[in-house]
């Protein structure tokens, strides 16, 4: 198999600032020429072994964010873009990666740009806004620019995350609701339970807050959290939200959120205590739920923040999905992307989550690049409580590469290494290039197709 080249210009750059170093010395650190250096820094050379040697003793660089970072996901998703009708032919994956490498900023404009685009057409094929509102088109929607700070920045927020940690310090005997309960007595808030039914997880009222005795534990634990970062760590949100630099005031309210979102999560599933249990559990979703009093999608999802400089644990992809197979969750730390302007490939067990109630499903996958996977599948049902209120069902995806299955209790009994046992899958059926999916909704956009006369397949065309 061919060593993958890795080209890290920007990695190695952002190293060199945060080291305060000149190009001169940092060559120096490194053991290479200075000529050697700005060419690699220029993605004119892959980063040699000895260099990416150095960078992890020298700078404790992870070196697989450098293999799997900003830059193969903006491949992906420009080449997802770039499959639409719209454009005559998809420019080459190597210049689509020397894009990305080079200048990110021009590629996230163009991803932008194509979004703008999709969302216009949208607007105008559901007839759902005057003529007036085309002036939106013209910016992403808020909550798609929120979803792409977390995705580019690997869903791991550093300072929050450490934050947060320092938090479940304290009084650490104390189960994650006390604890909240405790913290904000504090600030002189107090908390009352009652039967709310099938309202709010909890009412405010100035410094009294109603805690809805229906919901689930681990839900009204997360909200107290929450709602305790937006009382507590305002100057560290607001901080983190001025380094990211959205572009309207809508998409910073809604950053505020998952931000505190974050912190509740984090403080619920300290890191490092959260890894050391993971890995000794093998990342058993149902103990680690126990262990830490949080729910089955908390956990999951917390599995895929793992991503701290030195102490990365296996990288996970997550994804919730609703009935209609919408992804309204995602984040991967692997090499496994989502479709952002399509439906996601049917051929994934998330999809039959809603079939089997209850259970775990798994599944061995191979995607088209050749690179194989365990998923993992279960349905996240949220309590109604109260007969006749609607309820809310979701199934959550949880994966990883197969490299890491032995690390994953749900690998156990599964011939992992029987090539045969993989079944092919894709991002969206608008790039995936397998000819014979019976599955296929749509042909690739960038491929030729053939109708003949008597087609006997599942499908009414022949890929060229």
């Amino acid at each position: 198999m061919a060593t993958q080249k890795i080209y890290a210009g920007v990695a190695l750059r952002e190293t060199r600032a945060r080291a305060g170093l000149t190009q001169r010395a940092f060559a120096d650190r490194l053991g290479v020429s200075l000529p050697y250096l700005s060419q690699m820094e220029n993605n004119h050379r892959p980063v040699s072994a000895g260099v990416l040697l150095k960078l992890a003793s020298e700078f404790s660089v992870d070196l697989g964010a450098m293999a799997v970072g900003d830059a193969e996901r903006m491949v992906m998703d420009m080449a997802e873009a770039l499959a639409d009708p719209l454009f005559d032919s998809a420019p080459p994956r190597a210049d689509l990666r020397l894009a990305a490498t080079n200048a990110p900023a021009l590629a996230r404009a163009f991803l932008d740009l194509y979004r703008a685009h999709r969302e216009g057409q949208e607007r105008l094929a559901a007839l759902d806004e005057a003529l007036g509102a085309g002036a939106q088109n013209a910016t992403p929607s808020p909550w798609e620019e929120v979803r792409d700070f977390f995705h580019y920045c690997d869903n791991y927020i550093d300072a929050v995350d450490h934050a947060a940690e320092h938090f479940a310090r304290i009084r650490p005997e104390l189960r994650p609701l006390d604890r909240a309960i405790a913290a904000l007595a504090e600030r002189g808030i107090e908390v009352v339970m009652a039967e709310l039914g099938s309202g709010p997880v909890y009412l405010r009222d100035g410094k009294r807050i109603t805690l809805n005795a229906a919901a689930e534990p681990a839900t009204q634990a997360f909200q107290l959290l929450h709602l305790l970062a937006l009382e507590t760590r305002g100057d560290l949100l607001e901080a983190t939200l001025e380094l990211a630099r959205f572009r309207s005031a809508s998409a910073r309210d809604i950053a505020r959120l998952g931000l505190a979102n974050y912190f509740a999560g984090a403080a619920m599933m300290p890191y490092a205590r959260f890894l050391a249990t993971a890995r000794a559990e093998r990342h058993d979703l149902e103990r680690l739920a126990h262990l830490f009093h949080a729910s089955l999608e908390q956990v999951a999802h917390r599995l895929s923040t793992l991503q701290r400089g030195g102490d990365r644990g296996v990288p996970f992809f997550f994804v919730r999905v609703d009935q209609a197979g919408t992804i309204t969750k995602r984040h991967s730390a692997t090499r496994m992307q989502f479709a952002r302007f399509g439906g996601a490939c049917p051929l994934w067990n998330v999809h039959q989550a809603f079939e089997t109630p209850g259970r775990f499903l798994r599944q061995l996958a191979e995607t088209p690049d050749g690179k194989r996977y365990l998923l993992l599948a279960r349905d996240v049902s949220k309590p109604a409580g109260a007969f006749g209120a609607p309820v809310r069902r979701f199934a959550i995806g949880l994966g990883c590469e197969i490299s890491h299955a032995r690390d994953v209790v749900y690998a156990d009994g599964l011939d992992i290494g029987n090539p045969q046992l993989f079944e092919p899958i894709g991002v969206s059926c608008r790039i995936c290039p397998r000819p014979n999916c019976h599955q296929r909704s749509v042909p690739p956009v960038d491929r030729h197709i053939r109708i003949p006369a008597d087609r006997p397949g599942p499908l009414p065309y022949e890929i060229a």
